[in-house]
C-alpha cells in the first residue's frame, strides 16, 4: 500500500477546514498540505443541514472569513448562500484542489522516534485503506456526529401513524404543506424551523419542555450596508466586523455582570413584539441566567410574527406519550399532528470520532487539558479548530489556523520537529471544557478536556484576549515544549 506525506493533514472541509487551507498556503508557502473530507462536498455543516429556513445566528462578518469580505446584504444569512460563500472561497483561492472527498479519516499515530503522524482514512463507499503521513495533523471537523442528531426515547413514539424526522436528517421529500405540525425543542433550530414552516403548514406548535431567551435583531445591517458605498469592501468589511465584535463582548460581559437586567431587556423585547396579553413568563422566560445557554436569535423577529398571526404557537409543557394521532402532554392537553420534528439537540463528538495515539497509546481526551483552546495535553504537533460559544465559530477558528502557522514557522526556523503542550499537574487546577447549562453540553462534556484555571491553559471564551494571545503572545511560554 503506498502513502503519500504531506507537511499538514488537515481534517474537513467545511467552514474551518477552508480557512485553514487558506492560512497554510498564505503564511506558511513552503509547507504542503491536503483536506482530507468524509463527504463528497465542502461546506460541513452547511452541505449537511438542509431543513427550511436554515440559517446562521451569527451575523456573517464574523461568521465570515477574516481574508475575504462578506458582500451580500443580509448579516443573518441563509444555509444556500453561507454554503455559497464557503465554496467561492475554497475556488477563488484553490483550496478545493487540495481536497480529497469521500476521505473519512478513522485514526492518526504518531510516533515520537519518526516525528511523525500516520493517517489512516477510510475512501468511498468500499471504504478502501488510505494511508497518509503528516509532521502535523491538524482537525477542523467540528464537534458533533454528523451520522445522527439527538433525539430522547419518547414514550409510544413507535404508535404514531405520521412522519417522525430530525432537522439533521431532513430531505427534499418531507411534505409539510396544509399539515399540522409540531417541532419539539426551543433551541436555535426551533426557532428558525418554526416561522419557515408556518408560511405551508396549517398550523405549526414548537412544543418545549422549557424556555429560552430569544432576541429580535434585523438581518441586514445598516452600518455595513451603508459603508461599502463610501470605502472599499475591505474597509466596510473589517470596520463592521469590529464592531460587532465589540458588541457582542459588550453584550456577554453585561449577562454575566448584569444578568437580571439584561433578562428585563430581553423580556421586554419579547413583550413589544407578542403584545401584553401573552404569557411571555411561561414561554418565553427561562430559568436560568442570559448566556448560562446559548441566546436564540431571530432576524427581524419572524417567530414572533407567527405567532402574532396565528399561524404558530407556543406550548410548554412536557411529553406523557406519543398517540397514533400525535403527542398526549403530561398537562393531560393533547397536539393532534400529521408531522413531528424532533429539534432536540445533537450528538457531541470529540474530533469526530478519530482515534488518536501516541507511542501506541490511545489517547484519552477526557484526560487531556486544552491549551490554549486548540491543542492538547501531551499530544505532539497536533491542533484542532473549536469555535466560540458566545460568538462566531469562525472568530476563534480563524486565530487558531494564524497561531498554528506560526508555531509551523519558528518550528521550521529553528529546527524543531516536535511541539508538545506539558501541563503541570502539581500546581495547576482542572476545570470542566465549557461551563454552558445546554442539554446537549452536558450530555457529553465528560468526554471532552478540561481546562486550566489560568492561561495558556484557560478558555477566555473572548476575541480581544485571544487575539492578544494567539496572535502576538510568546510561543515558547513553558507551556509549550520544543524538540528537534
Amino acid at each position: 500500500m503506498s502513502t503519500e506525506h504531506f507537511d499538514v493533514v488537515v481534517v474537513g472541509a467545511g467552514l474551518s477546514g477552508i480557512g485553514a487551507g487558506y492560512h497554510l498556503q498564505t503564511e506558511c508557502p513552503e509547507r504542503t498540505y491536503v483536506i482530507l473530507e468524509g463527504r463528497e462536498s465542502i461546506g460541513g455543516t452547511w452541505d449537511l443541514f438542509r431543513y427550511p429556513g436554515v440559517r446562521s445566528d451569527s451575523d456573517m462578518f464574523t461568521l465570515g472569513y477574516s481574508f475575504r469580505p462578506w458582500k451580500h446584504p443580509k448579516a443573518i444569512a441563509e444555509g444556500a448562500t453561507i454554503l455559497s460563500y464557503i465554496r467561492d472561497t475554497a475556488a477563488m483561492y484553490g483550496i478545493d484542489r487540495k481536497i480529497r472527498f469521500s476521505h473519512r479519516v478513522v485514526s492518526a499515530s504518531w510516533s515520537s522516534a519518526d516525528a511523525l503522524w500516520t493517517v489512516t482514512a477510510e475512501r468511498g463507499p468500499e471504504k478502501t485503506k488510505v494511508v497518509f503521513t503528516a509532521s502535523f495533523f491538524f482537525a477542523c471537523s467540528g464537534y458533533y456526529d454528523y451520522a445522527a442528531g439527538y433525539t430522547p426515547a419518547f414514550p409510544g413514539i413507535e404508535r404514531f401513524k405520521g412522519r417522525v424526522i430530525h432537522p439533521q436528517k431532513w430531505t427534499a421529500d418531507v411534505d409539510y404543506s396544509g399539515k399540522r405540525v409540531v417541532v419539539i425543542g426551543s433551541g436555535a433550530t426551533a426557532v428558525t424551523l418554526v416561522p419557515e414552516l408556518a408560511k405551508k403548514a396549517a398550523h405549526v406548535t414548537m412544543l418545549q419542555r422549557s424556555p429560552t431567551y430569544v432576541l429580535s435583531r434585523p438581518d441586514e445591517d445598516a452600518l455595513a450596508n451603508w459603508a461599502r458605498d463610501k470605502v472599499s469592501d475591505t474597509t466596510a468589511y473589517g470596520a463592521t466586523r469590529w464592531k460587532n465584535v465589540l458588541l457582542g463582548m459588550f453584550f456577554f460581559q453585561l449577562s454575566k455582570r448584569r444578568p437580571e437586567y439584561v433578562k428585563s431587556r430581553i423580556l421586554a423585547g419579547v413583550r413589544a413584539e407578542l403584545g401584553p396579553e401573552y404569557d411571555v413568563d411561561s414561554h418565553f422566560t427561562p430559568r436560568y441566567r442570559p448566556w448560562d445557554q446559548r441566546v436564540c436569535l431571530v432576524p427581524n423577529g419572524d417567530l414572533f410574527r407567527s405567532i402574532r398571526e396565528g399561524h404558530a404557537t407556543v406550548v410548554t409543557d412536557t411529553i406523557s406519550t406519543f398517540t397514533e394521532t400525535g403527542i398526549e402532554l403530561s398537562s393531560g392537553a393533547t397536539l393532534d399532528a400529521d408531522l413531528v420534528v424532533t429539534a432536540t439537540g445533537l450528538e457531541l463528538k470529540v474530533l469526530g470520532g478519530v482515534t488518536i495515539e501516541v507511542d501506541g497509546a490511545v489517547v484519552d481526551f477526557s484526560k487531556t487539558i486544552a491549551y490554549k483552546g486548540m491543542m492538547f495535553s501531551d499530544v505532539p504537533n497536533f491542533a484542532s479548530c473549536f469555535g466560540y460559544t458566545n460568538a462566531s465559530w469562525t472568530l476563534k477558528c480563524d486565530l487558531t489556523c494564524g497561531y498554528v502557522c506560526r508555531l509551523l514557522n519558528r518550528m521550521r526556523a529553528r529546527g524543531y520537529r516536535q511541539c508538545t503542550p506539558r501541563f503541570d499537574e502539581a500546581s495547576a487546577e482542572r476545570r470542566p471544557w465549557m461551563d454552558f447549562t445546554s442539554s446537549y453540553i452536558q450530555r457529553n462534556i465528560a468526554n471532552f478536556p478540561s481546562q486550566g484555571a489560568r492561561a495558556p491553559w484557560k478558555l477566555h471564551q473572548n476575541y480581544a484576549l485571544d487575539l492578544l494571545s494567539l496572535r502576538f503572545g510568546r510561543l515558547d511560554d513553558g507551556a509549550m515544549e520544543f524538540a528537534r
